[in-house]
């Protein structure tokens, strides 16, 4: 039995942050991290090519259109791909807050099956935050806005600085990878 926090559970002593003077603006689209990243790069042969806009206060929407490639059972997405699609969303959550972040725990609740041909429309928003910590939600709709609810996640985030990713990240790809200078755009 785990003694870690459930990610759907806020500690009480969390609080909301605030949005960082220098994020997206409301509507402003959210660029990707890494071209080649599977969730949100657009080079990415097979990925997801997520496209995430900042939304109002601390959320952020998303869609994600499910391919051929994003099958488990035939016609059906896989629900590992579905995760990835909601964590990525999230994962664009820490842009408003200019901070590098990586997943520290996702939790998902499966609710119907989604078709290939599918859009999920995903809206993320963070409900709080206690030291390193962010805590958030998304609710992924099924073809609309306001379609049926899919999928909902709730995640963990754990604020890191670059040198995550200098120290455990590839760098033989030197091309692809961003300067230092550019620290807000590792990740979030």
């Amino acid at each position: 039995m785990s003694t870690k926090p459930s990610a759907s559970k806020v500690p009480p002593g969390a609080s909301l942050p605030q949005r960082a003077a220098h994020a997206p603006q409301f509507g402003d689209q959210i660029p990707s991290h890494f071209k080649s990243c599977f969730g949100c790069g657009q080079e990415h042969e097979t990925g997801l090519h997520m496209l995430m806009f900042a939304g109002s206060d601390l959320s952020v929407e998303g869609t994600f259109t499910v391919t051929k490639h994003h099958q488990g059972a035939r016609g059906l997405a896989h629900g590992g791909l579905l995760a990835a699609a909601l964590d990525e969303v999230l994962g664009s959550l820490n842009w408003l807050l200019g901070d590098p972040a990586v997943t520290g725990r996702l939790e998902c609740e499966y609710r119907i099956p989604v078709p290939v041909g599918s859009v999920l429309h995903i809206h993320a928003e963070i409900l709080g935050k206690e030291r390193r910590k962010i805590f958030a939600v998304a609710t992924a709709h099924l073809n609309s806005v306001d379609g049926p609810i899919a999928v909902v996640a709730h995640a963990i985030f754990i604020q890191v600085g670059v040198e995550h990713f200098v120290k455990n990240g590839d760098r033989s790809d030197e091309k692809n990878i961003m300067s230092a200078e550019q620290d807000f755009e590792v990740n979030p």
